[in-house]
């Protein structure tokens, strides 16, 4: 009996696969939904099989994680939401201008490729955890290309009462509108 190999494109590198690997991610995937989820002793939390979904059918799945540079949170990208952010800042960022060097670097401070398990468990490293103040429970977001990891309390205390977001969300999107309208 002839087995198939097939070569996977896995975190950057070629591997060998006994099985075609099918629907692997290659553009932004939004991810909806906010999750309860317990932290294990080895700091690795279960991805809710809603996320696991949407990343398709891969044995193991390739993250960049980091904490959040506005919120008290970390966030976990698929590499090609990574890719494209740093191509964002890329695009805006003058590399002999100390200050934007500075604002890149400040990005891309803490970032650490972690891999997804077959079980779809992903180990969070413990300098990122005890800075997101996370301890056994974790509270997953998901937010367009990546998934914010909170500590409960702390995202259900973040950006005031549900008035005060209401009244941001609604100043945010006519700051918005109106400058769409400017262009």
């Amino acid at each position: 009996m002839v087995k198939k190999i097939f070569f996977v494109l896995y975190c950057g590198k070629f591997v060998l696969s006994l099985r075609r690997v099918k629907n692997v991610q290659m553009t932004m995937i939004d991810f909806i939904g906010e999750y309860d989820c317990k932290v294990d002793a080895k700091g690795r939390i279960l991805l809710p099989i809603q996320f696991r979904k949407e990343l398709g059918e891969v044995e193991a799945f390739c993250f960049v994680i980091k904490k959040h540079i506005f919120a008290h949170c970390l966030e976990l990208y698929t590499k090609a939401a990574w890719e494209e952010q740093i191509g964002l800042i890329k695009d805006v960022i003058d590399p002999f201008n100390e200050e934007d060097l500075q604002a890149q670097r400040d990005f891309r401070r803490g970032s650490t490729i972690i891999e997804c398990d077959p079980a779809g468990r992903v180990l969070l490293p413990a300098r990122l955890l005890k800075q997101a103040e996370i301890g056994t429970d974790a509270l997953l977001l998901g937010s367009e290309g990546r998934i914010e990891i909170w500590q409960p309390d702390l995202y259900f205390n973040s950006g005031g009462s549900d008035k005060e977001r209401k009244e941001r969300f609604k100043n945010t999107m006519a700051k918005r509108k109106a400058k769409k309208n400017d262009e």
